[in-house]
C-alpha cells in the first residue's frame, strides 16, 4: 500500500458493501485489526462506518457489531431502512447510505490528506474525483478476485490507489478458528456480522 507516515488518513466504510465483499471472499473482518493496520500506515484521524438499520425488528443481528464498533474507535453513521413491496409482492428493504458518506467525506476532507473508501460502488466515482480536485489522495478498497468483480471499473480507474481486500486478509481477517467456534451457537446467537436477514432483498 502506498501511504506516507505523515498523512492524515480517514476510513469511510460502506458497511453493507464491505460485508458483501468479505463474504464473497470467504472471510470475516476483524475490525480491531483493521484499525491497527491503518494506524501503522499513517495518522488515522477517523474511521466512519455507514449502515442502515431495520428498526422495527425485535432483534437486529447487526446491532452487536454496531455497539462494539461504537465503543472501539469507530464513528457510526446509521439511519432507518425503508421497507416496501414490489410489483411481484416481494418484500424489499432500501438502505442507501451513499449521500451521508459523500457529504461527510467532502466536509472532513479539509482536515485530511488521504481518504480510504471501502466500497466498490461506481456511484462514488464522482466523489473520488471531487476529492482529488481538492488535492486529496483517495484509495479504494474492494476486490477484483471474485466473479464478477465487486468493484466498478470506473471507480477503480478514478482512484489514486486500488487496494484489493483479498490481499489484506492476513492483516485484517478474523482467525478462522473463531468462526468454527461460533458455528454451534448460530441458532441461539445470530452472527453479529450479518448486515440483514437472509430472507430480505436489500436495495442499496
Amino acid at each position: 500500500m502506498d501511504f506516507y507516515p505523515t498523512e492524515r488518513v480517514a476510513l469511510f466504510i460502506d458497511g453493507a458493501n464491505l460485508y458483501a465483499t468479505a463474504k464473497a471472499l470467504g472471510f470475516d473482518i476483524d475490525y480491531k485489526r483493521l484499525l491497527l493496520h491503518f494506524r501503522r500506515h499513517g495518522q488515522l484521524v477517523r474511521a466512519l462506518y455507514y449502515t442502515a438499520l431495520i428498526e422495527d425488528q425485535e432483534y437486529s443481528s447487526i446491532r452487536p457489531l454496531i455497539d462494539w464498533l461504537d465503543y472501539n474507535g469507530y464513528t457510526m453513521v446509521t439511519k432507518p431502512t425503508k421497507e416496501f413491496t414490489d410489483a411481484t409482492g416481494r418484500r424489499k428493504i432500501k438502505g442507501n447510505m451513499d449521500i451521508e458518506l459523500a457529504v461527510d467525506a467532502m466536509e472532513l476532507s479539509e482536515y485530511l490528506d488521504h481518504i480510504v473508501l471501502f466500497s466498490g460502488d461506481g456511484d462514488f466515482r464522482s466523489l473520488v474525483e471531487a476529492l482529488q480536485h481538492k488535492g486529496k489522495r483517495v484509495s479504494v478498497v474492494s476486490t477484483l478476485t471474485t466473479t464478477p468483480p465487486m468493484v466498478a471499473d470506473e471507480l477503480r480507474r478514478q482512484a489514486d490507489q486500488f487496494i484489493d481486500l483479498a490481499y489484506l486478509q492476513e492483516e485484517i481477517g478474523r482467525d478462522p478458528s473463531e468462526r468454527a467456534q461460533r458455528e454451534p451457537r448460530r441458532r441461539q446467537e445470530p452472527d453479529m456480522l450479518e448486515e440483514f436477514e437472509p430472507g430480505d432483498s436489500v436495495e442499496t
